[in-house]
């Protein structure tokens, strides 16, 4: 995918000279991340009167998260839009506007169609002691369930996940509610055994930046610019809800037993997210 965001065209020393590159790699790329980039173009479009065009591509290479940071302190990778935590803030710059306005710290469960009427019987209390949760080993969501009490085993590949749970090596995983209904759709030919878990979830805290390498602080403060001025004239929110229409309807009209968890890797004074776009 190429996003361009601006019809203007500049030489590239044109972009040096602004302390701003013409073209700007990003990741994590795939279906389900298209509304970060589509956001990130809107913020720069809200500001390109600031500066040259800025030409958006998808970093080619298939990589872990760890792998795209340490890409991003290299000069590599020029963005990233992942979820907050203390390392990730000593490591690279955030912009400190939360981009999935809360929706991605609602967790849904993925789960094995035969199991849905034993869970739906659980209490938290036996969630917690009868269940084990399956993650990818680099999501930032691993700490925060082993420290509420979740029994976790890991894989470092995301896609394996839906094999080992069709498998019966563990019982769960987790995904935001902007992710899981997409994401079980993407494998149901593969895997039609596995659906969304109808009568639990899980919310925890968990703001999602856009992140740019320490040393570009012009980048980041353009980025900021451009996500303020988006709020301020609603084409944020507008965004925001076209992109996530289907699953804040289907969230409307679920009645879940929701078990609210602590986030302890969550740097001091963090703003928590404002969900009032989807969750009152």
């Amino acid at each position: 995918m190429l996003l361009c965001v601006s019809s203007l065209s500049f030489a590239n020393s044109s972009a040096d000279q602004a302390g701003l590159k013409s073209s700007l790699k990003y990741f994590p790329v795939g279906p389900i991340y298209e509304y970060r980039w589509k956001l990130l173009e809107l913020a720069l479009a809200h500001t390109r009167d600031e500066a040259t065009s800025v030409r958006l591509e998808p970093f080619a290479e298939e990589v872990t998260q760890n792998r795209g940071i340490s890409l991003l302190q290299s000069g590599a990778i020029d963005v990233i839009a992942l979820g907050t935590n203390a390392e990730r803030e000593a490591q690279m710059l955030p912009v400190k506007i939360d981009i999935l306005r809360g929706i991605i710290g609602y967790r849904v469960l993925v789960i094995r169609k035969t199991d849905q009427a034993g869970i739906a019987m659980m209490d938290e209390r036996a969630l917690r002691q009868q269940l084990t949760f399956g993650l990818n080993s680099q999501w930032a969501d691993l700490p925060i369930l082993r420290a509420n009490g979740f029994t976790v085993v890991t894989s470092t590949n995301y896609e394996n996940l839906f094999g080992m749970l069709a498998a019966g090596r563990f019982d769960a995983f987790t995904r935001g509610l902007n992710e899981a209904y997409l994401e079980i759709e993407k494998h149901k030919e593969q895997f039609p055994q596995l659906t969304a878990e109808k009568s639990k979830a899980l919310y925890f805290p968990y703001p999602v930046y856009f992140w740019v390498n320490k040393d570009n602080q012009l980048l980041a403060s353009r980025i900021e610019r451009g996500l303020k001025l988006a709020l301020a004239d609603g084409s944020f929110r507008q965004l925001f809800e076209s992109y996530h229409a289907k699953e804040i309807k289907q969230f409307a009209g679920e009645k879940r037993q929701l078990i609210r968890l602590s986030n302890p890797v969550l740097p001091a004074g963090t703003v928590e997210p404002d969900t009032r776009w989807w969750w009152h």
